[in-house]
């Protein structure tokens, strides 16, 4: 009797799994741009799940924040404000200077100056088009599984981790920008130079510029989106 019913309850969990990862991704990815509504039934089909399951995913992106209930009926996906993204870049801001410096205290030297070559390739990766912005984002996320396993700290990890997900939404805001992202290039090597010379004050202060002139730069970005008029 057991080995008849463990395909059942086990069915539901897979079919939950892969509509949040899909869902997910097409929220992070901009396919399902802020405000998108969410209606149960149409999602569901659009998946190939049924509702128990759509309703189980969407449960999981609401805690994630990337998903809102809706006035009427349905959800929707979350919007990326001015208030939202300057306080997302408030926590981030705490979060990233913290661990950078900690990083520079426990930090294993030859990771990092694996990571600042590759870093040196950075400005003609970001001339290769698509497909070298997405290496050069490869690069990001080397760099943050390295700051994370210097740390080896699962509960600052996890916080981290938290706003991560709603950076993915927040980068795609400067992929067209080459003047900005071979700048945040060299902002993220002088990170990097601190962690491996060991100095935890130099760190922080060059996470803290970082984070600084990445903000200004996406609110520019909205005001400037703001202000196109819709054809």
């Amino acid at each position: 009797m057991l080995g008849s019913t463990a395909p059942t309850s086990a069915a539901p969990v897979r079919a939950s799994e892969r509509a949040y990862q899909q869902l997910r991704g097409e929220i992070l990815d901009g396919l399902l741009g802020p405000g998108t509504g969410l209606l149960e039934v149409e999602q569901a089909e659009r998946i190939g799940v049924s509702r128990t399951p759509l309703r189980a995913a969407v449960a999981r992106l609401i805690a994630d924040g990337l998903v809102v209930g809706r006035s009427g009926r349905g959800f929707e996906v979350t919007e990326l404000s001015v208030e939202s993204i300057t306080g997302l870049y408030e926590l981030r801001e705490g979060l990233e200077v913290h661990a950078v410096s900690l990083a520079a205290e426990r930090r294993d030297v030859a990771t990092f100056e694996l990571l600042r070559e590759k870093f040196r390739s950075a400005p003609e990766l970001l001339l290769q088009g698509d497909e070298g912005i997405r290496r050069y984002y490869d690069l990001i996320d080397d760099f943050e599984t390295a700051v994370d396993a210097a740390v080896a700290n699962p509960f600052l990890y996890s916080a981290l981790e938290n706003v991560r997900t709603h950076l993915a939404r927040i980068r795609r805001l400067a992929r067209g920008n080459q003047e900005r992202l071979r700048a945040a290039a060299a902002e993220h090597t002088l990170i990097i130079d601190a962690i491996i010379a060991g100095d935890t004050l130099l760190a922080a202060h060059a996470t803290h510029v970082h984070l600084h002139q990445s903000l200004t730069n996406v609110l520019a970005t909205l005001a400037e989106d703001a202000a196109t008029p819709v054809e």
